[in-house]
Order: C-alpha cells, then sequence, then structure tokens
C-alpha cells in the first residue's frame, strides 16, 4: 500500500492519514486544491441539500463520486441532474459503506493516461507511463472494469507534456506529501487527463494498477527488489529506471458476463506462450490437473514489439490461441492510439 512506518512514535491516526491519498477522494482533491495541483473543479459534501445546490449550478455530465473506496463502483457520469442527484442521495444514505460524504465534481473530456512514480522521502523515480481501457465493451461501452487492456508507453504523452506532468502534478504532490507529514514511500499512480496538451489529476492510487502493472512492470529493466530495498532505504537518487525499447499491451480474457453474473469452472487450453508474450494469471484455480477459470478477469495477455501493431499483434495472437467456453475480450484495445 507504499506505506512502511519506521517510527513507532506514529499511531495509527497517522498510517489512516496517508490511507488518504487513494483511500479518501476528498482528502486527494483538497490536496491538489492546497498545492496548485491541475484537477476538475469540485464540491465536497456531506448532506444533501448543499450537494443538490451545487448540482442545480452546474452544467452536466457532472461526476458523482464516492468519497471512500467502493470496488470500483463508487464513480458515475452523470448526464442529467436528476441522474446526479440520485447517486449523490445514494451515497450520502450509505450506499458504500467506506463513504459519508459525496465528490461532485466538472466532466473533464480527453486522453486518459497512467503516470507511475516510486517515492522517497527524498526524490522520486518516473516508473512508466500506461493507458488503461476500463469499459467491458469495444468502443469503450458498457459498465466500469477492473481494465480490460492497457498500453504502454502512452505515444500522445510527448516529452513536452511528461515534463508538463512532472512540473505541474508529481513535484507539486510530493512537495504537498511532506507539507501534509505523511512520511511516504512507495508507488504514485496518478490518473490523469490530457485536455489540450495539459494534464489534469483524476485520482491518486498509492500501488500500480491492474492492468497497467503487467505493461509497465515487463518494459524495465532494473532489477526491481533493489528500486525497492533504496526507496525504503531513501536512496533513490542513487539509480535510474531504464526501459527496453518499443512497446507493451496486454488484452484481458474474462468470463463472459463480466463485470455482473459470469460462470466459473471452465477448463481452460492451450496455455502455452510464444514468442514476444507472456501469460499472466487472474482468475484461476488448478484442480486435478487441470486449470479452471475462477473469476470474471482470467487472465493478461501480454506482447511485445517494437512498435505498437507489433506489439498488440502479439498480445491477441495469445489472446486468440487460449481456449475456454465462456471467453471473453475486447477486440480494440489500443486501436484509438494507433
Amino acid at each position: 500500500d507504499g506505506i512502511r512506518d519506521r517510527s513507532p512514535s506514529r499511531g495509527l491516526g497517522d498510517v489512516y492519514k496517508r490511507q488518504q491519498l487513494e483511500g479518501s477522494k476528498a482528502f486527494m482533491k483538497n490536496l491538489c486544491k492546497k498545492n496548485n495541483i491541475p484537477t476538475a473543479n469540485f464540491g465536497v459534501f456531506d448532506n444533501f441539500d448543499d450537494a443538490s445546490s451545487f448540482i442545480k449550478k452546474n452544467k452536466t455530465p457532472i461526476v458523482v463520486k464516492a468519497d471512500g473506496l467502493a470496488a470500483g463502483k463508487g464513480v458515475s457520469v452523470c448526464l442529467s441532474p436528476e441522474e446526479a442527484l440520485k447517486n449523490t442521495k445514494d451515497i450520502l444514505e450509505g450506499k458504500f459503506k467506506s463513504s459519508h460524504k459525496v465528490v461532485l465534481e466538472e466532466f473533464l473530456e480527453g486522453e486518459e493516461l497512467s503516470y507511475f512514480a516510486v517515492v522517497d522521502e527524498n526524490s522520486y523515480l518516473f516508473f512508466g507511463s500506461a493507458q488503461d481501457h476500463k469499459r467491458v465493451n469495444e468502443g469503450d461501452t458498457g459498465p466500469n472494469t477492473g481494465g480490460m487492456g492497457a498500453v504502454s508507453p502512452v505515444n500522445f504523452a510527448d516529452k513536452e507534456f511528461m515534463q508538463k506532468v512532472e512540473d505541474k502534478v508529481i513535484k507539486r504532490t510530493v512537495e504537498g506529501i511532506k507539507k501534509e507529514n505523511l512520511d511516504f514511500k512507495g508507488f504514485i499512480f496518478a490518473g490523469l487527463m490530457n485536455i489540450e496538451g495539459e494534464p489534469y489529476v483524476i485520482e491518486y492510487n498509492v500501488r500500480m494498477g491492474d492492468p497497467e502493472t503487467q505493461v509497465v512492470i515487463p518494459r524495465i529493466k532494473n532489477d526491481l527488489v533493489d528500486v525497492f530495498v533504496k526507496c525504503l532505504d531513501n536512496r533513490l537518487e542513487e539509480i535510474q529506471i531504464d526501459t527496453y525499447d518499443g512497446f507493451a499491451t496486454t488484452v484481458i480474457l474474462a468470463s463472459n458476463g463480466y463485470p455482473n453474473k459470469y460462470s466459473k469452472g471452465d477448463k481452460i487450453l492451450s496455455l502455452e506462450e510464444i514468442e514476444d508474450t507472456k501469460i499472466f494469471h487472474a482468475g484461476t484455480k488448478a484442480e486435478n490437473g487441470n486449470i479452471l477459470s475462477n473469476g470474471g478477469r482470467v487472465f493478461a495477455c501480454t506482447g511485445f514489439g517494437m512498435n505498437l501493431d507489433s506489439a498488440l499483434k502479439n498480445s491477441y495472437k495469445i489472446a486468440n490461441s487460449i481456449e475456454w467456453k465462456n471467453k471473453y475480450f475486447r477486440k480494440d484495445i489500443g486501436k484509438d492510439l494507433k
């Protein structure tokens, strides 16, 4: 969770405060506001009347977020005031046990990407960029999921844009963490929106993401244990992250029906990796010498190539070769990035 506390004088309250960078959207938005980190205009509310007034004064679409973690189900983009009011009321009435507040914010439209850094008390290192595909269906339609595929690096994130991310987001985030006395070491995963060449923060996580991890980590040449040890010892400034040239892409194989009702226990065949691919198990189990499906998202099929097309070709080659009765996957991962 990005936390290691060596000081016996720090209590559970300190640990809780550090977790809020990901665990509370209100904490995250206020951190951005206090440190001039670009993000969508927002309001935080604990009563329906004030939230209702905010909704009626702002245009739609409007984004309604449960303050706390909600298993990926606490965020909705509402197309009408009525929809926003209903979702806000549900959150404030306890739909999600983790949330007693609602965050309302303007809808930002642009290209999404994820920026990963590893941070110690003195410095930080860029770990990689990726773009996730959240919606279950092609064309980015249907309900949100844990992620149906990812691409790294993100080709529209050029040198100039990434410098803006570092200057306007990452440096200010690290300084904000210090001001809050969070005593933080570990991953900072900034979910960003690229709007006409300017970065805006959508969210923070204090971990690597899934399925971004399956495309970011394989591109790194460094010994990860060495990186983590130096992070814990505040020695990140001694190293630099080296990455392989080219692209990594991953296609998620899911059980048909995910993220709603889906079957388990299907026998899976043809799990042999081919050149320039890697299969990551997610929702599987071994039983009587067989591999069976045991979750919504079952495999991540990662492919490598010197260009995006070749990496995607390898991902889809391995995705098509794996067989089971209720296999489902999107066939348009990375299409918008070509």
